[in-house]
């Protein structure tokens, strides 16, 4: 079992910029693709990945300690402490369950695809620990059951692949993505209520009329309403309300900018390695299983670049901190995953067709219901924790984390097996 676990991890570590290029060469000599033209699709995919994470990098390290500093200058005092998603995966890799995921993940995603259940074909396998998390937390809740932790897991897999079929057309027609889909478990939980919530909010008289979307910004300010200078706003904004210096902010204002212009230009050299591929998976389906549509399954890394979803987020994380305080019964304290917002809130701008108003709106309230079940499930995250000899932060005793303690699916599937346990 060790030595499963341990090869699986030296699997992962080595990053989905080289198990996405390698898992898409396969499935491009699996499609019947030419080796040369699997190989550059693979390579090409692999450098736009490379470039995504690069720009993605540059938003979290400047976000996430702006975000910090923002919780530490107004003195916030929770005793549980959000360590983030790179903690929750750490952890939940450490699991015993971890090392069933995987496999048990690709096979329900073959014979989802053969029996028509599913459109996805799901290739962002790092992301596959968001299965694994779930799993684990099932696996602690029902004193090491692998029988109920793997179904909790397969639960979740089948829930976000369904999602991600239904969203493909939204990230085909808003974020101009045909042929791809994400199945990102974050991104997911956020989209089933969101969804919802955006065309109830479009219903409603006079927040109907409330719009603010990059286009209609640009219109009315021109060059001073372009996404590369609502970026360097914005970011100049966070910077203040953490207390930067003059430099340091200003510094935060012009990479918020460069995500904004630069994350559009790495996902269109995403689509020249991706299409080919999805050209050749289409033709193979539809020709042995009358499949005409099928999506690749991408993190959700390829939809945030979208103006409108970082502006959303940047303006998400000072409401984040504000909830947190206001909010009675809380005890979660926003840290590592402040930086994750634009994660979980891509569907929410995508249904809400980049209208940021409505978007923020939808996304305060899901916060706030995220702040309250990760709050809940802190006891079991921290026992996972401790099982995988986690060192938790100096001085608390508790932890969780927004992006999957506060993942809304996830409770659900954990308080259905609090019932059998």
């Amino acid at each position: 079992m060790q030595q499963m676990i341990d090869w699986l991890q030296a699997f992962l570590d080595l990053g989905p910029t080289v198990i996405l290029p390698v898992a898409i060469f396969l499935l491009g000599l699996f499609f019947r693709q030419k080796i040369g033209k699997a190989f550059r699709s693979a390579i090409t995919i692999g450098v736009a990945f490379v470039g995504i994470f690069l720009v993605v990098d540059l938003l979290v390290n400047n976000l996430g300690p702006a975000a910090e500093a923002m919780v530490a200058r107004l003195g916030v005092e929770l005793n549980i402490i959000d360590v983030g998603w790179p903690a929750a995966a750490t952890i939940s890799w450490a699991s015993p369950v971890a090392a069933f995921v995987i496999p048990l993940a690709l096979v329900v995603n073959v014979v989802m695809l053969v029996t028509k259940t599913t459109k996805t074909m799901n290739v962002d396998i790092w992301n596959f620990w968001h299965y694994t998390f779930i799993g684990a937390i099932v696996f602690v809740l029902s004193d090491g059951s692998f029988v109920q932790a793997l179904v909790a897991a397969v639960i979740f897999q089948i829930v976000c692949l369904k999602v991600a079929d239904y969203t493909a057309p939204m990230l085909e027609k808003y974020f101009e993505l045909p042929g791809i889909s994400v199945a990102t478990g974050s991104t997911i939980s956020y989209a089933i209520l969101g969804i919802p919530m955006v065309r109830l909010l479009q219903r409603i008289p006079g927040i109907n009329k409330l719009n603010a979307d990059p286009e209609s910004i640009q219109r009315r300010f021109g060059v001073f309403g372009e996404s590369l200078i609502i970026g360097l706003v914005l970011g100049l904004l966070l910077g203040v309300l953490a207390g930067y210096s003059v430099g340091d902010t200003i510094n935060i204002g012009m990479s918020m900018a460069a995500v904004m212009l630069l994350m559009p230009r790495m996902v269109k050299i995403l689509m020249e390695g991706l299409m080919p591929v999805s050209e050749s998976a289409r033709e193979f389906l539809n020709k042995r299983f009358g499949t005409k549509d099928i999506y690749i399954g991408l993190d959700a890394a390829v939809a945030i670049g979208h103006p409108s979803v970082i502006a959303t987020a940047l303006l998400l994380v000072p409401i984040t901190v504000i909830l947190a305080i206001v909010l009675p019964g809380n005890n979660v304290l926003p840290f590592g995953d402040l930086a994750t917002i634009p994660f979980i809130v891509a569907f929410i701008v995508g249904a809400a067709r980049g209208n940021i108003m409505h978007s923020v709106i939808v996304g305060t309230f899901l916060i706030g219901i995220s702040l309250y079940m990760a709050t809940e499930i802190a006891p079991l995250h921290t026992a996972m924790a401790e099982s995988a000899a986690f060192q938790l932060p100096e001085g608390t005793s508790l932890i969780s984390s927004i992006d999957q303690g506060g993942n809304h699916v996830n409770y659900v599937i954990y308080k259905l097996f609090q019932l059998f346990n």
